[in-house]
């Protein structure tokens, strides 16, 4: 009794053994301690860990991004990409299990050069049930499937870094079309500007006091203001269709009730440690899920070098005749197993094993470069958002100081104290300082986008319900 069940003990180790090839282990990353530009000291709190709607608070924005959420396009092909991964990942488990089967013939014929066909006309039927299991002695099964399993996670990375691409992607949309509103309002500002100034120039004209040189100068000021006002109601149509697409509906309007200079920046952004990035953003979850498979792979094309073991059975009855199947005489039965494995392959099974470490060396490079990339990005972005707010001081002291130069050289024109060059020169200086000054602005809202993106938040999709 004893020396049965220490073979089957033994045979149990020995079908559950190590899987033969190398086990995944994570590259060594060179992490820094804190990001360039980052204010230290650096903290786990990280804004990535705050939830999008908690980042971008505007109540139309929130509701285009749960819009596309639900029905993006680019979102819905990335969740039927992870169904076959799923799909393919259940395929290869099935493998460790027996696989049982049925089989059923019937024939009738005619023996060959018989002298009375009614006499030898030969009947046979079987029907049987068959079952086979491969003995995964080498791990080959179960390397294969950690492969696929790895493909299959991979694939759900891919689609949460759709979901944060696509986040970020409505956001950005949304503050270049406030953007282009606020620019088309500054251009009809403008516009408006130099019509007065037109008005001014042509009284001044018909009472003989200017020349029509100052009108000249004055309408051409005006037409080359107003031929942006149609410019700019294009781009924000264009804009507006750009962001339906995300959405996934057709062209049209896109309903907003904010302004650009309504829009609130986060009082803080920290972005955390480096080493979180790791656990974090998809695309490094992605490649490292990728690593894995194609080290999985490179145990699978070692064990195509061992012999493979396989279980055969079948149970059923063979009868020359349907009504004899009722009979036990006509049953029939066997067990067998199976051993197969290469002897010579003129280097095909080698160069399957170079092939699969060429293609994981490539994965871990590929690996390596995306976290080194997620650095840069971040690091970036910090740098980034904090000199912009240097860049928008100045500005908004270039447009404080452009308004009061209009404002005090229009008066001293009507005054007689200057002349029309001072007055259209200080208009035509702060319309260009405004649409810098707006740019600025987007590019604030938009480097806190990236950074969002880059540190791998936004894309929890259990949003709270719409107010």
């Amino acid at each position: 009794m004893k020396r049965n069940t220490a073979w089957i003990s033994a045979c149990a180790l020995l079908l559950s053994g190590c899987a033969i090839g190398p086990n995944y282990v994570r590259p060594t990353i060179d992490t820094p301690s804190a990001y360039r530009g980052q204010p230290p000291p650096a903290t786990e709190k990280s804004l990535a860990d705050v939830p999008w709607w908690d980042v971008y608070k505007d109540a139309d924005l929130a509701a285009l991004i749960r819009e596309a959420l639900a029905a993006n396009y680019d979102l819905r092909k990335a969740v039927s990409r992870l169904e076959q991964a799923r799909a393919v990942a259940a395929q290869s488990r099935g493998n460790f299990f027996p696989q049982f089967g049925y089989q059923y013939s019937a024939s009738r014929g005619l023996i060959p050069g018989a002298a009375n066909p009614n006499l030898l006309t030969e009947n046979s039927s079987s029907a049987a049930l068959t079952a086979g299991w491969e003995v995964d002695l080498w791990g080959q099964l179960r390397r294969l499937h950690e492969a696929d399993q790895s493909k299959y996670l991979a694939t759900e990375q891919a689609r949460r870094g759709v979901v944060l691409s696509l986040v970020a992607g409505v956001a950005q949309a949304y503050f270049e079309l406030l953007t282009l509103d606020l620019q088309l309002d500054i251009a009809r500002q403008t516009t408006n500007s130099f019509g007065e100034s037109l008005r001014v120039f042509t009284e001044r004209f018909r009472g003989g006091m200017a020349s029509e040189l100052e009108t000249s100068r004055a309408q051409a000021s005006l037409a080359n203001t107003a031929a942006y006002v149609p410019e700019l109601e294009r781009q924000i149509v264009i804009k507006e269709n750009q962001v339906n697409v995300l959405l996934g509906r057709n062209p049209g309007p896109v309903e907003r009730r904010s302004t650009l200079l309504k829009q609130q920046l986060p009082p803080e952004v920290p972005a955390g440690i480096p080493s979180a990035l790791l656990e974090r953003r998809p695309d490094i979850l992605q490649a490292e899920e990728s690593l894995r498979a194609a080290n999985a792979m490179v145990g699978v094309s070692q064990a195509s070098f061992l012999p493979k073991f396989d279980l055969t059975g079948m149970y059923g009855k063979v009868s020359p005749d349907l009504n004899a199947f009722s009979s036990d005489n006509e049953r029939t039965w066997s067990v067998g197993g199976t051993a197969a494995g290469p002897l010579f392959e003129a280097g095909k099974l080698t160069a399957q094993l170079d092939q699969a470490k060429a293609a994981r060396d490539e994965a871990r490079l590929d690996y390596e470069q995306t976290v080194l990339n997620a650095f840069q990005e971040v690091a970036s972005a910090l740098i980034t958002r904090e000199k912009l707010a240097g860049v928008r001081d100045q500005q908004d002291i270039t447009v404080s100081a452009l308004q009061t130069a209009v404002k005090v050289s229009t008066e001293r024109y009507i005054a007689g104290k200057s002349d029309y060059y001072e007055v259209l020169e200080a208009q035509q200086q702060l319309f260009p300082a405004q649409n810098a000054l707006a740019q600025t602005q987007l590019n604030q809202l938009l480097a806190v986008v990236q950074l969002y993106k880059a540190l791998g938040g936004g894309w929890e999709t259990d949003a709270p319900p719409t107010p």
